[in-house]
Parts: structure tokens; sequence; C-alpha cells
């Protein structure tokens, strides 16, 4: 008897991990922007062109959503050459050192409508720290070229001083709150 409930438990088992779909975020549809304050007057935007993450989830509504992030620091821009050198030294992302920036949910909680609540850990630099984000689900549809894509997006604050990112530490010229918006295509993998 024992060995039947043990091959039913691992069927059903088996079971839910070939329903679990792997959604891949589409780099030409998705975008990961900041903006910060500057001289207290202005703000200067900026993105990142590198990246890559995935959402894993078996249920429809994604409440078992499982996901994943990595970020090229290197690959920070802000349409300004010389700026950028500067964001990728020491004083701010240290790309040599750590080149990538990670994110590691722990938990996505369906709200209300297509609202979730995204708790994970963000790394940035040698700082883990957990985060909880608002997350707006956008749909699910096909694309151009008949493959089902979904859509997310998220906006969020984070103090730079707490992942380690030094320069101005007055936050006078260059402010300590980056305001961050990701916005998500995802496909499912091939």
């Amino acid at each position: 008897m024992k060995k039947v409930f043990l091959f039913l438990g691992l069927s059903i088992f088996t079971i839910q991990l070939w329903a679990q779909t792997t959604w891949s975020a589409d780099p030409m549809h998705s975008s990961i922007n900041f903006t910060i304050k500057h001289m207290g007057i202005s703000f200067v935007a900026g993105k990142f062109d590198q990246f890559q993450g995935t959402l894993q989830a078996a249920k429809a509504d994604f409440t078992d959503a499982r996901i994943q992030f990595t970020v090229q620091t290197s690959s920070v821009n802000t349409g300004v050459a010389p700026r950028d050198k500067h964001l990728k030294t020491a004083d701010f992302f240290d790309v040599e050192q750590f080149p990538e920036m990670k994110f590691v949910s722990t938990g996505f909680k369906k709200k209300a409508g297509n609202k979730y609540q995204l708790s994970g850990n963000l790394t940035i630099k040698d700082v883990t720290k957990p985060v909880v984000l608002e997350a707006t689900y956008g749909g699910r549809t096909k694309n151009q070229m008949g493959k089902e894509v979904i859509g997310f997006q998220t906006a969020f604050r984070i103090n730079r001083f707490d992942y380690h990112i030094p320069f101005d530490p007055t936050g006078t010229a260059v402010a300590k709150d980056v305001d961050v918006t990701i916005f998500l295509e995802l496909q499912p993998q091939q």
C-alpha cells in the first residue's frame, strides 16, 4: 500500500513539473530603466541594455511563479559616454568586480485584478537585501509570429547607499534614491 501512495505522489509531482512553463524575457520588447535626481533640480535617465530573466509557473494565475533576473552592469546606458564610463567605476557599479545585478523571487501573491505583490532578494554589488515590489500583469496574447506572450511591469525605489554605491555621500549632486521601472514581455522557452 505504501508503494502505491509513493507512486501516486511521485506521479502527481512529475505531472506538476511537466505542466510548468518557463517564460523568458524578450529583450527586444522589455526594458530596465532608471531615473535619479541630479543637482536637486533635474533628472538623469538611463537603462541597462543586457539582461536575462525567467518566470516559471504551473498555475494560470502565476501565484506559484518563481522569478530570476540577471542584469549585466557593464551595459548601463545613459546616452552620454563619459557618464557611462564613470558609472562603471567603483564610484558606482564597479563592473569589473561586480559584473551582474540579480533578483531572485521568494514569493508572488495575487492581490486584486491584475495586481501582484512580488517579494525577493535584490543583489547589487556585494549587498543582498529583501525587497517587496508591486507588479502589474499586462495580460496574455499572441505576437505577430503566433507565439504566446505575457507582460508585466513594476516600478520601485531603492536607496543606492544601501548597496554600497558611494559617490557623492551627501546626495547633493547625485541623489540617494533611484527610481527603477521595468517593462517585461515574456514568451515560453523552446
